[in-house]
């Protein structure tokens, strides 16, 4: 089946330029610049006029809670979430019921993807104190990498014995398997939640959260993970960086980066007198000097992936405070908006999106044939409009926990079409139920 996409401007590896793509079954056939688009006898063809066409979104980190706390989320529901946010491609974190730290259970996660998965896929393996042995077995061509948790969050999957985290920053490195890394202190939290606790009593108010998980926590356990990668050469990207302190960690070397991801680059700690515990999350969004800083790193170097850190609870499971409220929030399906809202703003140029939610989490997980607009790739392409205001409504909200801190917000922009493998499984509040997303391939 050939597939023509004409009259939008096409956004791609550092270039917007008006154009038209043709698509031959699941691949890009070919890609033209200029208003003129080939003659030929295609089944479909698509008109953007007045769209932004774009390499579909590769999201890097995501918690789609399958297998066991599928009362949050599950991969059907975050999958075709995903799809209505312009998101072609995931890779789901390992805390889940049971964790992702053996072959048996990394297994059983891609059974479940084939069946429900809407999107693209791919699994982390999760790192512990005694599981480096496993990582000799994994198939380097079917996991984007390795997930270590250097502070504990959601899963209580901690690993801060110096011993075991140099085995695993070995082993990563002479496996050749990229090691991310949720870069939090843990006696310094701990430390930080005994004196709140003493001050404020049982379960400490939200807005204290970004004191007891603390920049120094960050940076500390951030300035570790650093230092290991460094010493062994080990490809690191620490995750979720939050603090303006942090930031001078990177830049310096090729096999160390960082991702930012949407809650710390939308919300400040001003935000918790109005949002609560929906913008709890783990590490916590903090001052607007750091949110600034984070936005001034996506085009300065520091910053080389945006992602989401899509972590679904129940609004049950979001009451209380710094002890008792869950950490995590579900963005997904707006993290695409959120960036174009951002370049809207002057933050960044439009330009930086695909290289910063495709391009990039492509190269650095050497991704197969995806995150790039080129002739032969898989054609993942995500189309959206501007001028076309939408509000964040909780009928419009995909996930399975049917809340969002965004709720109240208006767009501007639209996804329009999310087109996956040359399928369209989303237009215009249209979804193909019947389409499943492929498993990724890397290497």
């Amino acid at each position: 089946m050939e597939t023509l996409i004409k009259g939008g401007t096409i956004i791609n590896e550092g270039k917007s330029f008006e154009g038209c793509i043709v698509i031959k079954d699941d691949r890009l056939d070919t890609i033209h610049e200029g208003h003129d688009f080939p003659c030929g006898n295609y089944q479909q063809t698509i008109d953007a006029t007045g769209c932004y066409i774009l390499p579909g979104i590769i999201d890097c980190h995501v918690h789609f809670r399958e297998p066991g706390l599928t009362e949050k989320a599950d991969i059907k529901h975050e999958s075709r979430a995903a799809a209505y946010g312009g998101v072609t491609s995931y890779f789901d974190m390992p805390n889940t019921v049971p964790q992702t730290i053996s072959l048996e259970a990394l297994n059983d996660k891609f059974t479940r993807a084939k069946h429900d998965s809407y999107v693209n896929y791919s699994f982390f393996f999760g790192a512990t104190t005694d599981n480096v042995a496993e990582f000799t077995q994994l198939d380097r061509h079917r996991i984007p990498g390795i997930k270590l948790f250097m502070g504990s969050s959601t899963g209580n999957m901690k690993v801060d014995k110096l011993g075991a985290l140099i085995d695993i920053f070995k082993t990563a490195y002479r496996l050749q398997l990229p090691l991310m890394v949720h870069c939090e202190d843990n006696d310094i939290i701990n430390r930080n939640m005994k004196e709140m606790v003493e001050k404020y009593g049982d379960d400490p108010m939200v807005s204290l959260h970004p004191l007891i998980r603390s920049e120094e926590a960050c940076v500390e356990s951030a300035s570790l993970a650093v230092g290991l990668a460094q010493l062994f050469g080990t490809q690191l990207h620490v995750a979720h960086v939050s603090t303006a302190a942090e930031l001078g960690l990177f830049g310096r070397h090729n096999n160390i980066t960082a991702e930012a991801v949407i809650a710390h680059l939308f919300f400040t700690d001003q935000d918790y007198a109005s949002k609560g515990t929906w913008i709890k999350c783990n590490p916590a969004i903090k001052s607007e000097k750091d949110r600034e800083a984070l936005r001034q790193a996506l085009t300065n170097g520091k910053i080389s992936t945006v992602g989401t850190d899509h972590a679904p609870h129940l609004l049950s499971q979001k009451q209380g405070g710094c002890q008792k409220a869950a950490s995590g929030m579900p963005m997904i399906q707006f993290s695409l908006p959120v960036m174009l809202e951002l370049a809207e703003q002057g933050v960044l140029p439009i330009e930086r999106i695909p290289e910063l939610m495709a391009h990039n989490p492509a190269r650095l997980f050497q991704v197969k044939e995806r995150g790039f607009l080129r002739e032969g790739y898989k054609a993942d392409i995500t189309i959206v409009r501007p001028h076309c205001p939408w509000t964040v409504t909780e009928d419009v909200i995909q996930s399975k926990c049917k809340w969002s801190p965004l709720m109240g917000h208006t767009f501007n922009w639209q996804v329009e079409r999310t087109i996956c493998n040359g399928h369209t499984v989303y237009q215009g509040g249209l979804f193909d139920e019947n389409y499943r997303g492929e498993e990724i391939n890397f290497r």
